[in-house]
């Protein structure tokens, strides 16, 4: 979900570039987009690393996309691997369900 919806804002914030004129000479990007783009290092460094976890792999891991070609095409089976079920050493399973979710008040 957090791609799908930085997709969506991204793709608003070149088109505002573009409406406002702001857009840099020869490119359709300006600087609302390059503002955004370091607003969300972070949140996106933060999302990249719980998935290596959900994997049960260390967040360190985002390390390897430096080696050349196939560096990121690992990185990317990784993160499109289905995580493990049950908890690991970092944390438990965002798709189990808790006891306090599955329970109906009657």
């Amino acid at each position: 979900m957090f791609v799908l919806f930085h997709m969506l804002f991204a793709i608003l914030v070149i088109v505002l570039d573009n409406l406002l004129d702001l857009a840099f000479s020869g490119t359709v990007y300006g600087p609302l987009y390059f503002l955004y783009s370091i607003a969300l290092i972070l949140p996106g460094l933060g999302v990249l690393v719980r998935r290596l976890h959900d994997t049960g792999k260390s967040g360190w891991m985002f390390l390897i996309s430096l080696i050349p070609l196939i560096g990121s095409i690992w990185l990317l089976v990784l993160l499109a691997t289905e995580g493990e079920a049950g908890s690991n050493q970092y944390g438990s399973d965002p798709k189990q369900l808790s006891d306090e979710n599955t329970s109906f008040a009657a």
